[in-house]
């Protein structure tokens, strides 16, 4: 379960002074520390958790999380005085005034969010995310003191309804252990990770850990065997190695097994030797003796020293086959890089507190802070607040590329990532002027996903001009929401215009018919609550992307439902006819000119599909594709044969039709919510969407989606077998 899994669940003051007194620093001030606690105890007074345990000891545990990270005095202060503020009755002017400015700030950033009345749960979680980043932006001990408080919730979630574990454990998996991740913090996301797991999938989870339990003791042995090699060869060459064994997290274990259909002895790093020594030369060295131990497997070598990634880990990764032909891999680094694998930015005060302050490491360290608090600040540019948490899971996750300038420069960037995601990461003013991207000296289209080891250069032109579309192609928060704000300053006049045209259209596919006074009248609740103070800045909004109408348009269609109820009757009725002209019915009728028509829901007919007309009994025409079940193989055979008429599509059909698919895939937590997600990308507007378990470890998940054709719907269906386990996508 990761570095903390043995620690009782609740620690008391007297193991935090443990911990403090045999940091390698040492250098914290117990007195304030110990203010801290004393304030804290008499603050939560006679105060229970759901368990019965006293509250005093989870602010207390949550310090003892923080105090093993290595974090300095302010921030043990923080995590023991964390809710003071909202749940007892001391306020945070009483703290600044005893604590310091400092210690407030943090409890202010760490506090949780007070709610706000937002329509959704979703937008309310998205609004938390929103404020916890801003806090995070401004000190990033916030963030590490709020992971700690959440691990030790997790903890002790076992006394907490199963509903409520399952909703924290995800929020987990979605926001927390990928912030843990990009921070570096491993020890944090491998447990946060496992124990959430455990909740989302409890019998996968029991027998990857029934396995692993199994195999211990072979294991340690073989570890053992393996250190006892390289020690032996190392000795009198190579000062002060030392060796351990490590086995990958469940988590990871899990992702490899049951989400990509690997055995346990198709992963070749379940469990990895460790081997940690002074120098960064002695690294390569010791890959020099391990290579001649062990047979190294092809293509299996990873130089994280030379290309670090994202969050600051540095290692050399080899895999390689013992005497027997037993894979397993080896990982080769220095103390200073384990202890950033381990504690990432978290090691940035432990230098501060005596181990390199001032010095080149230290420098490092602020580096990756401010690049990680710039791709925080990326985050919240976003001006929906529910596309935060999917920047988050995009940006923040653990799939990395690794793509090189022509000038020989390493850019990480998030796996998906296209040239336009490189040429704003180099700079602003290189994506804005970019035309077109070369890889590996060849042009390629700009939606061309990177890979690691690409050489991409970016070709630009002297004018500044992004083009708008990049917005749905391009994967990082950064690049979209600097096209969206070029857009947005320099095309307002532009933005206006396409705004109101993009809000006529969508207005005219749901039935909803303002006239230019009631306009302004309709949209003002929404004006108020976005803070948009005109219709044009609302319609340059809609313009430039900073709202997205597939998302209030379902909102915008319940409301005009209540407000025009009269006017909306004859759309919203179950079967009744819609009276198309033949210049907007999208059928054309042979020998019939303006007549009523209907689309069966026994077959969804679409556009492209090969159709045919029924004359009903005053309902006009109802359409049928022409191999539905309910139209005879043989009209002429049929009992009214003159009933049937022949029809066809007219070349441009303006209108959404209806259409349901069926989704067969490897059940899967979170399967339901990777279609949704992919569905929202492709701004499809979703009418229905259900899953179901269906037997031998598959799920089937229906959805009743908008489609404007038959080919439109075949590159849904496209995107949607993208989705990881799927086995068939069909349309019903």
């Amino acid at each position: 379960m990761g570095k903390f899994s043995n620690v009782a669940h609740y620690q008391d003051f007297t193991e935090l002074k443990k911990i403090l007194s045999a940091s390698a620093a040492n250098t914290y001030d117990m007195d304030k520390i110990e203010k801290a606690y004393k304030f804290a105890e008499k603050a939560h007074g006679d105060q229970r958790r759901v368990s019965g345990i006293p509250y005093i000891l989870h602010p207390v545990s949550v310090a003892c999380i923080v105090a093993e990270l290595g974090m300095d005095t302010d921030s043990v202060c923080g995590a023991l005085l964390h809710d003071t503020v909202e749940d007892t009755g001391v306020t945070l002017e009483e703290v600044t005034k005893l604590f310091g400015h400092d210690v407030a700030k943090l409890i202010d950033g760490v506090t949780k969010i007070s709610k706000i009345p937002y329509s959704t749960r979703e937008q309310q979680q998205a609004e938390n995310i929103r404020k916890m980043l801003i806090a995070m932006a401004d000190d990033i001990r916030v963030i590490i003191i709020k992971l700690a408080d959440r691990l030790h919730n997790m903890r002790t979630m076992n006394c907490m309804p199963e509903q409520k574990r399952r909703d924290k454990s995800l929020e987990n998996m979605q926001v927390f252990a990928p912030i843990a991740h990009r921070l570096g913090i491993k020890t944090i996301k491998d447990e946060l990770e496992d124990r959430s797991l455990q909740y989302l999938d409890p019998i996968g989870y029991k027998e990857i850990e029934d396995d692993l339990l199994m195999t211990e003791e072979d294991r340690d042995k073989f570890i053992e065997s393996i250190k006892t090699q390289i020690l032996a060869k190392t000795e009198g060459i190579i000062p002060g190695v030392y060796i351990s064994g490590r086995v990958k997290s469940i988590n990871s274990i899990y992702r490899k097994t049951y989400m990509q259909g690997k055995t346990m002895d198709q992963i070749f790093d379940i469990f990895a030797v460790r081997v940690i020594v002074d120098t960064v030369s002695d690294c390569y060295n010791v890959l020099g003796v391990v290579h001649d131990i062990f047979k190294p497997i092809p293509n299996r070598f990873k130089d994280y020293i030379s290309m670090p990634k994202p969050n600051m880990y540095q290692s050399l990764h080899t895999t390689v086959l013992d005497k027997n032909a037993i894979p397993f891999e080896i990982q080769i680094r220095t103390w200073e890089m384990h202890y950033t694998a381990e504690y990432g930015i978290a090691a940035h005060w432990k230098y501060k507190l005596g181990m390199g302050a001032g010095g080149k490491n230290n420098d490092k360290m602020e580096e990756n802070i401010k690049k990680v608090k710039d791709m925080i600040l990326d985050q919240l540019e976003a001006e929906d607040v529910t596309d935060i948490a999917k920047n988050i899971r995009n940006d923040f996750t653990e799939n990395d590329v690794y793509v090189f300038s022509p000038r020989g420069d390493v850019f990480n960037l998030p796996q998906g990532s296209t040239p336009i995601d490189m040429a704003y990461l180099i700079h602003t003013q290189v994506g804005h002027r970019m035309v077109g991207a070369k890889i590996n000296g060849k042009i390629v289209p700009i939606d061309y996903k990177l890979k690691t080891g690409d050489i991409c250069e970016i070709i630009t032109q002297k004018e500044e001009h992004p083009n708008r579309a990049w917005v749905d192609i391009c994967k990082t928060a950064s690049a979209k929401s600097k096209i969206r704000s070029w857009y947005k300053h320099e095309k307002r006049d532009e933005n206006i215009v396409e705004g109101r045209q993009m809000l006529d259209k969508e207005f005219k596919r749901h039935g909803i018919n303002l006239s230019e006074e009631e306009y302004p009248e309709f949209l003002q609740k929404l004006m108020i609550k976005k803070q948009y103070n005109s219709m044009d800045d609302f319609y340059a909004a809609v313009g430039y992307g900073g709202i997205q109408l597939w998302k209030i348009m379902p909102r915008l269609k319940e409301e005009y439902q209540k407000a025009y109820a009269s006017d909306i009757e004859e759309i919203d009725v179950p079967q009744a006819p819609v009276k198309r002209p033949k210049a907007s019915a999208g059928v054309v009728i042979e020998g019939a000119d303006d007549v009523l028509v209907k689309f069966s829901k026994c077959c969804n007919p679409l556009p492209g599909d090969d159709i045919i007309g029924y004359i009903t009994r005053g309902y006009g025409v109802s359409i049928h594709k022409r191999h539905c079940t309910n139209v005879p193989k043989d009209i002429s055979k049929s009992e009214e044969p003159e009933r049937w008429v022949s029809c066809y599509w007219e070349d441009e059909v303006g209108e959404a039709f209806r259409s349901t698919l069926q989704i067969t895939a490897t059940d899967r937590t979170g399967l339901l919510a990777d279609v949704t997600i992919k569905l929202s990308d492709m701004h499809i507007f979703i009418h229905s969407l259900n899953s179901r378990e269906a037997g031998n470890g598959l799920a089937v998940v229906t959805a009743t989606i908008d489609v404007m054709g038959r080919n439109h719907l075949r590159g849904v269906i496209s995107k949607l077998s993208d989705i990881n386990g799927t086995i068939e996508v069909k349309r019903l």
